[in-house]
């Protein structure tokens, strides 16, 4: 499924099962929320912070999952066409950061 598809299915579930979006402003909430979901996981299973019990059963993936719903019900509702804007920050990061990157010493 590419982005475009996923912002399609996500508006169609809205429809189909939602009442409607949330407000921009309650999506963007709700976007911080999911976000700091994936930094407990991240830095209880990936960084130094112990893993509490009750978070050795969540599942990362669901987390980013949750991530990217919000984020495509934001470019939905705000009227941005996310595939089209990928594509276009992936050129610009593959033109301006190639170089960057491969002579970065701190990434060898």
């Amino acid at each position: 499924m590419n982005i475009q598809n996923a912002q399609q299915a996500v508006d169609e579930w809205i429809k189909n099962h939602g009442v409607r979006y949330f407000n921009e402003l309650t999506n963007m909430a709700q976007l911080t929320e999911e976000v700091g979901e994936v930094a407990r996981i991240i830095a209880r299973r990936y960084g130094e912070q112990s893993e509490k019990e009750s978070d050795k059963n969540k599942d990362l993936g669901e987390e980013l999952a949750d991530v990217v719903f919000v984020v495509l019900c934001l470019a939905n509702q705000t009227g941005v066409n996310l595939q089209q804007a990928f594509e276009k920050k992936l050129d610009l990061k593959t033109k301006r950061d190639h170089d960057r990157h491969h002579n970065n010493q701190k990434l060898k």
